[in-house]
């Protein structure tokens, strides 16, 4: 019956969340109908249970969720990442619109912008190039979901995406852990996933099928704007990956740093420099990207209050996004302190497919994620909840924290995308799509970068090579 408890209030969240429902408010409100079905104390357990990890985890990563939704903003506002975008689809053309779609995203995301920032700078493009082409309309969000969702999301060493970035607090990693088995999966989900939308799209050529009759969101005549060239519009991404490496890898950050502050006595301080250096890394890379993109775009933000909006849209955006992740790992922080969850610990920590904790890893997160719609929340509440037992069985067999942060990154992106994931709503939204008409093949997408990370699992566990 305790378990039971769980399995219906991870239900009854996952139901809200695909009615559109926020998990902002609904997250502490089944967490605690958890808590009551197995005798906990209701306002004990929301506010020393519940709010504790989320103070904790708003700590950790909010400057990486605002300054990330700030340089968002900023590349779209300055036009920076619509040049890039529009290059790319002008120099591949109609016969490549597939892989001009995917690259433009996948460039972007990989350089640090936002996947919702993505969406709307690429598809006004996409939706161009296919009508002029005459492809189904239908297969562009699933074109978007794999340059955004995927590869470059997760499996990439060095992607400052937050999906690469949380891993780092829990196992002291950078951004770059594991890069050859990050390359090899995510090369493989680039290729299988392009090899399913090109024949999607020669099927349904083949059957006369066009872009089709659409209303919702088309992409109206645009004015005569003269946008950035593409290498001026890179320019702040390669800045980002560029800083974010050399502070993860070369630089050398010294313990000492933290000795000012000690004797503070400060509550959630970080014991070790090695757990908050991704982190830091990333913040710092962040700060210079936002400024060198408005000093080459600037001439391009409205005048009469666009820099204030840009700075203020990105930054209140962002608060969105670290609560809703926030409120997920609190609930994950009182499903844990249930005695029915210790039936479930032991069953996702007794499978030892392979002698290591990958595959309990990679089943836990993913599970997660897609019970919440988030690869995020997710991976935070499985990493919160287990990563002391994988590290510490990792350490037993002498297996690098480094592949455990890659697979852990990569399955938080692998059932995320399911039909209640906000992302997917928010992305068929702006395409003026339904699930019925695009979610098969964004569906596709979702099992493929799924079964990748199992393939990385094997890669491993065969040449031992991360």
């Amino acid at each position: 019956m305790e378990v039971l408890g769980i399995l219906l209030s991870l239900f009854l969240l996952m139901y809200m969340a695909y009615m559109g429902f926020s998990v902002i408010l609904f997250a502490p409100v089944f967490a605690l109908l958890a808590a009551a079905l197995q005798g906990l104390p209701i306002m004990p357990s929301y506010t020393e249970l519940f709010m504790a990890k989320a103070v904790v985890y708003v700590k950790s990563f909010f400057p990486v969720f605002m300054l990330g939704a700030v340089f968002g903003k900023v590349m779209e506002d300055t036009l920076l990442a619509k040049g890039i975008s529009h290059a790319i689809m002008e120099k591949l053309g109609h016969k490549h619109a597939i892989l001009a779609v995917v690259l433009s995203c996948a460039i972007l995301t990989y350089g640090g912008v936002s996947l919702f920032v993505v969406v709307f700078a690429v598809y006004p493009f996409a939706a161009a190039l296919f009508k002029e082409a005459n492809l189904p309309k239908k297969f562009i969000p699933a074109c978007i979901a794999l340059g955004s969702f995927t590869f470059t999301m997760d499996a990439f060493p060095g992607t400052p995406q937050i999906q690469n970035i949380i891993p780092t607090n829990f196992y002291g990693t950078n951004a770059y852990a594991a890069p050859i088995a990050g390359l090899f999966g995510g090369s493989l989900i680039f290729f299988v996933g392009m090899f399913w939308l090109e024949w999607r799209k020669r099927r349904a050529v083949g059957r006369g099928e066009g872009y089709g009759d659409h209303t919702l969101n088309e992409p109206a005549e645009a004015a005569v704007v003269v946008l950035p060239k593409w290498y001026i519009g890179i320019l702040p991404l390669v800045l980002v990956l560029a800083i974010n490496f050399y502070l993860s890898r070369v630089f050398t950050w010294d313990n000492s740093i933290l000795q000012p502050l000690v004797g503070m006595k400060l509550p959630l301080m970080v014991a070790d420099v090695k757990r908050v250096v991704g982190i830091w890394a990333l913040v710092i890379a962040l700060v210079f990207g936002i400024t060198f993109a408005l000093a080459l775009g600037f001439k391009n933000i409205p005048k009469g209050g666009g820099l204030q909006k840009a700075l203020n849209v990105g930054a209140i955006g962002s608060l969105l996004a670290i609560m809703n992740t926030a409120s997920e790992v609190g609930y994950g922080n009182v499903i844990a302190a249930l005695p029915g969850f210790k039936s479930i610990a032991a069953f996702l920590l007794g499978i030892k497919i392979g002698g290591t904790p990958l595959v309990s890893e990679a089943v836990s997160v993913t599970t997660l994620a897609g019970i919440t719609g988030s690869a995020s929340g997710g991976m935070s509440i499985a990493l919160d909840l287990m990563s002391k037992d994988w590290l510490a069985w990792a350490n037993s067999i002498g297996m690098s924290p480094e592949i455990l942060h890659r697979v852990a990154s990569m399955a938080s992106g692998g059932c995320d995308s399911l039909p209640h994931n906000g992302a997917v709503i928010t992305l068929l939204a702006v395409c003026g799509l339904t699930h019925k008409q695009s979610y098969p093949d964004i569906g596709m997408i979702t099992l493929i970068k799924t079964l990748m990370v199992f393939v990385v699992i094997i890669f491993y566990l065969i040449t031992g090579i991360y």
